[in-house]
């Protein structure tokens, strides 16, 4: 069966006023509204019915519930680009039971053992479409390892279809065009990930990635905006238990450095790091180098260096 949307009466009555809009009441000029509790379509300013008997095209039910609105509703979930197929295609369960929750005998396991595998060659027709799984599989497990949420996903997978659609492929791993598609959605989507973080849940070097990630946006034409070392620390200052003061304080430092052109040419994650360690030092807050060190995967020697930097920075800036 196709599929359909189901929407509620609020949008049907809008989607007829929409299609109202242009239209004017024969008797007074006045602006035309729809009523869906009565079916009609009348002047808001003298109530004359211009028509009636209108069609609702909601549902024929109710729900009062979320739960019971998704029991309900007898349309599929929407299509997405994090599966090959896009979710348009038949999964058959794996439990082999049937709708009443009973064991399936021992001939039905088999029949439906032989679907499934035919079910699977259908979906993956072509090496092309293979590929295409195996690349979201990855892209969905990466992103899930990292706590990126779904738009970024479904970015990734659109910027790995369009690597795919392009020939961008040849030469180069599955994992390795995955992983630099990761990378480049989560720093287009403002949800930054450092390249030592990707390395860490990718399974190719840290240097294939940079080198992939490089690749693919060039080719592309990928509009990627420099990393803001802003958008890493409140991903750091979580980690680390900070209050929000603190974490309002490291925004300054790093805003300071910004105007006194300190950043220029620095790590956004080692500059973000170093700013959470001075804002918790100067808001009396407890807190170590070494365990800044470990939240954000940098090396100590950066956040002293980065540190000293940002200080300097706000003298600078106290002293103009």
């Amino acid at each position: 069966m196709p599929k359909t949307s189901i929407r509620t009466r609020t949008e049907e009555t809008e989607v007829e006023e929409q299609r109202n809009e242009g239209q004017s009441c024969p008797e007074c000029g006045g602006k035309l509204v729809a009523d869906s509790g009565h079916g009609e379509t009348l002047c808001e300013d003298c109530g004359l019915v211009v028509d009636e008997d209108n069609v609702d095209r909601g549902p024929e039910w109710r729900a009062f519930d979320a739960k019971e609105k998704n029991e309900k509703s007898r349309v599929g979930a929407p299509t997405t680009n994090t599966m090959h197929d896009k979710g348009l295609s038949t999964n058959i369960d794996w439990r082999n039971k049937d709708a009443y929750g009973n064991s399936l005998g021992s001939r039905q396991r088999e029949k439906m053992q032989r679907l499934r595998k035919w079910n699977e060659r259908f979906r993956t027709r072509d090496s092309k479409e293979r590929n295409l799984k195996q690349a979201l599989g990855e892209i969905d497990r990466m992103a899930s390892a990292l706590g990126l949420p779904n738009n970024v996903r479904e970015m990734a997978s659109v910027i790995y279809r369009r690597a795919l659609n392009e020939d961008l492929l040849p030469g180069r791993s599955i994992e390795g065009v995955s992983t630099a598609c990761v990378y480049a959605a989560a720093r287009q989507a403002g949800v930054p990930r450092s390249l030592d973080e990707i390395t860490d849940v990718s399974r190719v070097e840290k240097s294939e990635v940079a080198r992939t990630y490089r690749y693919v946006v060039r080719e592309l034409k990928l509009e990627v905006r420099p990393a803001d070392p802003e958008s890493y620390v409140p991903r750091f200052a979580s980690g680390l238990d900070l209050s929000d003061e603190a974490e309002h304080r490291a925004r300054e430092l790093l805003k300071n450095a910004k105007e006194q052109g300190v950043h220029s040419g620095k790590s956004p994650v080692g500059l973000a790091a170093a700013a959470v360690y001075a804002a918790a030092l100067l808001t009396n807050e407890k807190t170590t180098q070494a365990e800044v060190s470990e939240v954000a995967d940098i090396s100590e020697v950066t956040i002293r260096n980065r540190y000293h930097e940002l200080l300097e920075a706000e003298e600078g800036t106290v002293a103009l």
